[in-house]
């Protein structure tokens, strides 16, 4: 709808209410709310279009006044109420999307740990069972047994894999700055890119936040895996004054910022992911790119967030 015929609609629904009064006038106005929500209208805009609504009223209702602007009003908050009820359903969707993650997060380093605890074990026992039976065979015999021992190594190094992958051990017995090098080490080694880690921090952060930041520079590094055909990619950490800030920067292709985010695609949806992680701890992201000038996240966390640091 043109921007003269939202005017012309709210204009109605002004006049309605004027002349029907409050019920079945201020029903229309909902409805045309929920309309204009529909159609991407923002809070601004309705405002807007009200407000211009109430001068083109008060020309012809010069000796009401007061009538025409509390008549403004009573449009104005039943216009905003299906903004108001989309809103609210937003927020305790993210309230109950944040406990999801944090359960999934919790039931994630559950998993991780028992593959690579229990099932490291379990390998162990397999490998000295067959030690034990090659002693007792014929040699042509336990010669079978050593590629089925190489087989169990690879099976053991694919478990520690997928367990670092999931949450690396290394992040809970030794906090962030050994997690993200291990990290850098086993991205590059995947993919070829040199990734270098510098970390500033002083002592442990609580393990809510290392986690998130780990989360983050981990999802940074897919995206820049799978868009930014990068040849070198840095990390760095920090603790300034009231902040926690941690920055990577890659030297690859760059993106246009305000067309990816705005169009919510794939390349967007990682980005999105991460602002979700850093709201869950009072965080920001800055992200700043162009096209072929690379690309550079910087994330801030306040320090309130962070009230108890481990040593």
């Amino acid at each position: 709808m043109s921007e003269d015929r939202w005017r012309g609609e709210f204009l109605r629904a002004f006049e309605e209410h004027l002349k029907r009064g409050e019920e079945d006038g201020l029903l229309s106005a909902y409805e045309l709310g929920r309309k204009a929500l529909e159609s991407g209208l923002g809070v601004l805009d309705v405002a807007g279009l009200i407000h211009e609504a109430l001068l083109a009223t008060c020309v012809n209702e010069r000796d009401h006044l007061t009538r025409a602007v509390k008549a403004a009003e009573n449009v104005l908050l039943e216009c905003l109420s299906p903004y108001e009820m989309a809103y609210r359903g937003v927020r305790e969707a993210n309230t109950a999307l944040r406990g999801l993650n944090d359960l999934l997060e919790e039931q994630t380093r559950r998993i991780s740990h028992e593959l690579h605890d229990e099932a490291g074990q379990l390998l162990a026992s397999v490998h000295m069972a067959l030690d034990a039976l090659g002693r007792e065979v014929p040699p042509t015999a336990a010669a079978r047994i050593e590629p089925i021992k190489g087989l169990l190594d690879g099976i053991e190094e694919q478990l520690r894999r997928l367990s670092h992958e999931l949450r690396p051990t290394i992040l809970d017995d030794l906090g962030l700055e050994p997690a993200l090098e291990y990290l850098a080490e086993r991205v590059s080694a995947r993919n070829g890119v040199p990734i270098t880690v510098e970390s500033m921090l002083d002592k442990r952060l609580p393990a809510r936040i290392e986690t998130v930041l780990y989360r983050v520079v981990q999802e940074a590094l897919n995206n820049i895996y799978k868009h930014a055909r990068a040849s070198a990619v840095k990390i760095g950490v920090r603790s300034e004054e009231g902040v926690i800030a941690c920055a990577i920067r890659d030297d690859g292709v760059g993106f246009d910022v305000s067309r990816i985010m705005g169009r919510g695609g794939a390349e967007g949806i990682g980005l999105i992911g991460i602002r979700e992680r850093l709201a869950r701890v009072g965080g920001t992201l800055e992200i700043t790119s162009t096209p072929g000038g690379g690309t550079e996240l910087q994330v801030t966390i306040p320090r309130e967030h962070c009230p108890r640091a481990t040593p």
